[in-house]
């Protein structure tokens, strides 16, 4: 498979994914067409999400229509040369791609050969399930499950920063929550401006900062970026 999981969009600067301009022009190299999926977007609409997404695409030569748009979504899905996955709610983002059909129709495609580029709830929706995004249940998705195309779990925007007087549980907490109750699971913790470069079985990790490793019943793992993850 040939993946690339951004924690987030938003550079430091403002700008949108320009800090992984090289790594989405990396992957995307050789392919002319992407379906975009806009369905994270709650609070931004369909449209304004996808044209956002045409502006980066474009000076790479690649024109990306929506799933949204296309008059069969699915259809869509099974001819993509890049599958593209924004963020936003990763709970409205499921539950859109399981209404419409697009999960066993992505994951299946993503096998076959095309390139899945996805960040935040995008990054989210490549594991096996959800269960460790960061964001509000706003509406029921009708199960956890999502594409599986990584065994590990993932929580993109990672940080154990506490605000000064916050009593509520650091990311650190929730994450050994999670391990408690899934003691086989294992979970990347994807700081800011991070990303996995996923090429067959082989894990990469890119970006600035360290990334943390939660496997139940062991002390968590930092590991210095730039580094191979897998195994994990």
């Amino acid at each position: 498979m040939n993946l690339l999981l951004l924690s987030n969009s938003r550079s430091p600067d403002g700008g949108y994914l320009t800090h992984a301009g090289a790594a989405i022009g990396e992957i995307a190299a050789g392919r002319k067409t992407a379906v975009f999926v806009p369905y994270a977007g709650v609070t931004i609409g369909w449209d304004d999400y996808t044209q956002r997404v045409v502006d980066v695409f474009a000076p790479l030569g690649i024109a990306v229509t929506s799933v949204h748009q296309a008059s069969d979504p699915q259809a869509a899905v099974r001819q993509a040369e890049i599958i593209v996955v924004g963020g936003g709610n990763t709970f409205n983002l499921l539950k859109c791609c399981r209404e419409a059909g697009l999960l066993p129709l992505i994951a299946a495609r993503v096998r076959a050969g095309a390139a899945y580029i996805g960040w935040s709830a995008g990054a989210n929706l490549a594991g096996p399930t959800i269960r460790t995004t960061n964001d509000m249940p706003i509406v029921d998705p009708g199960g956890f499950d999502a594409l599986g195309l990584v065994s590990f779990q993932l929580n993109p925007h990672f940080t154990n920063a506490l605000p000064a007087g916050h009593q509520g549980e650091t990311r650190e907490q929730r994450l050994a929550e999670f391990l408690v109750a899934n003691p086989s699971a294992k979970v990347v913790g994807l700081p800011e401006g991070d990303w996995l470069r996923v090429r067959d079985a082989q894990v990469h990790l890119h970006g600035p900062w360290p990334a943390s490793i939660f496997v139940g019943g062991q002390a968590v793992r930092s590991v210095d970026s730039p580094a191979r993850l897998d195994p994990l």
